[in-house]
């Protein structure tokens, strides 16, 4: 069997498995999985099993989960203070570093502001550079028959009915025209 993690309706199921009372080794074989995750998922609800408080402590636990952050109440301050006088995250790492004081890179100082953890307006940086876009994320099309790879009866253009069309894209501008032929 492979890895996942119990979701909410395995948990609204395993609530109604042992009000019918089934056995966690019968909500097990009955869920398609091994018996040790139902066990600890009864084993962490002490009083008595609730879906709904289980899939609420599981996504808790899930929030909390991960590397802790090292912006410490001091720092935050120091750091909104450099901004204030114009310093750019670059500079404010320099001085700290002179300074033998314990200081991140100056990219997370940036990743910090960017994320909305360093409340500080974005136009008191130095540089105000352009804001992240998104990636494209449609994909491309895919040629499915090449013009040469068809029929000959197709090539000579002898029957009716089939289409041959081309795109070009315009690189001009905000908006990018489309320029679209067809050719029966």
């Amino acid at each position: 069997m492979s890895y996942s993690h119990l979701t909410i309706t395995d948990r609204i199921k395993i609530e109604t498995y042992l009000e019918s009372g089934l056995k966690p080794c019968q909500i097990a074989s009955k869920l398609g999985v091994h018996k040790s995750p139902i066990s600890r998922e009864l084993r962490r609800c002490q009083k008595g099993y609730s879906a709904a408080l289980a899939q609420e402590q599981y996504d808790h636990r899930a929030k909390q989960k991960g590397r802790k952050s090292c912006l410490t109440p001091k720092l935050k301050k120091e750091i909104k203070n450099g901004l204030k006088s114009s310093w750019s995250p670059e500079q404010i790492y320099g001085r700290y570093q002179l300074g033998q004081k314990l200081m991140v890179a100056f990219k997370t100082i940036y990743n910090w502001l960017y994320a909305g953890l360093i409340v500080l307006d974005l136009s008191a940086l130095r540089r105000k550079g352009k804001t992240r876009q998104p990636k494209e994320t449609r994909g491309r099309f895919r040629i499915s028959t090449l013009i040469a790879k068809r029929p000959k009866e197709i090539r000579n253009r002898e029957t009716f009915g089939h289409w041959e069309l081309d795109t070009v894209v315009s690189s001009r501008g905000k908006s990018k025209g489309c320029l679209v032929t067809f050719l029966e």
